[in-house]
């Protein structure tokens, strides 16, 4: 199973993004049943680690909070834009949420994640897109926000990749009081 560990967003956050979903010709425009904020990637995983995973994740206590979408940018790999997202407004809540999950999973026995946190919403995938299109984009979406959303829950994830996009399924959600 290919794992991992995201907030799964309210529909509400779902079709304001939806509308961000323009402009960029060639952007292949992730479909909205598929926004999520990924807390932490686990990667491919035999079914007696998912349950592992599983029971360390179902043991974790925290607090729900809100959550505020803010700004757009583009990931780059190579030097060249690879997937355009929207951002996450500063939240200690999220982070002290992010390095609790991160624990409960290393003691699980995963190794430690090595890449930083910079939480965000992925919306499209770029490829060879034209540049002054993408800038034209970014500029028009950059004071992007949307309204404070409650999250009463993070889930485990497992993903098949696809044609023309991955395929989500939520294994198991995890409260937050």
């Amino acid at each position: 199973m290919r794992l991992f560990v995201a907030l799964d967003l309210p529909w509400t956050l779902r079709e304001r993004l939806e509308d961000l979903a323009a402009g960029v010709p060639g952007a292949r425009w992730l479909p909205s049943e598929n926004y999520h904020l990924t807390l932490r990637f686990i990667g491919e995983m035999p079914g007696h680690r998912a349950e592992d995973i599983d029971a360390a994740l179902a043991g974790l206590r925290g607090r729900g909070f809100e959550l505020t979408l803010e700004g757009v940018g583009a990931h780059e790999k190579s030097g060249r834009p690879h997937a355009l997202y929207v951002g996450v407004a500063r939240n200690p809540a999220l982070d002290h949420l992010r390095g609790k999950i991160e624990t409960a999973l290393q003691r699980a026995g995963l190794e430690p994640e090595r890449r930083r946190f910079l939480p965000h919403v992925t919306i499209a995938r770029l490829d060879g897109v034209a540049d002054d299109r993408l800038v034209a984009w970014l500029q028009a979406h950059a004071l992007f926000r949307a309204d404070p959303v409650p999250i009463e829950h993070f889930t485990l994830f497992s993903s098949r990749l696809g044609k023309e996009a991955s395929a989500y399924t939520a294994e198991a959600d995890y409260a937050l009081a």
